[in-house]
């Protein structure tokens, strides 16, 4: 019986898992709003999570 379990995704180092950061652009516009600009982390593109690393049998740590 062969027992396949695929790891589960980790949260990406670069951002900790805040995958998207609002940004303001400026002052406000005439309607009192504040601008933002939404950015993705570019590692992870916005997921928050990476593949988890496969671990081979026998390798050195």
């Amino acid at each position: 019986m062969t027992h396949d379990t695929t790891p589960s995704p980790r949260i990406c180092p670069n951002c900790d898992g805040f995958a998207s950061a609002a940004i303001t652009i400026g002052g406000r516009d005439r309607h009192g709003q504040l601008p933002t600009l939404t950015i993705d982390c570019p590692a992870c593109k916005g997921l928050g999570t990476v593949p988890a690393r496969r671990v081979r049998e026998g390798a050195g740590a």
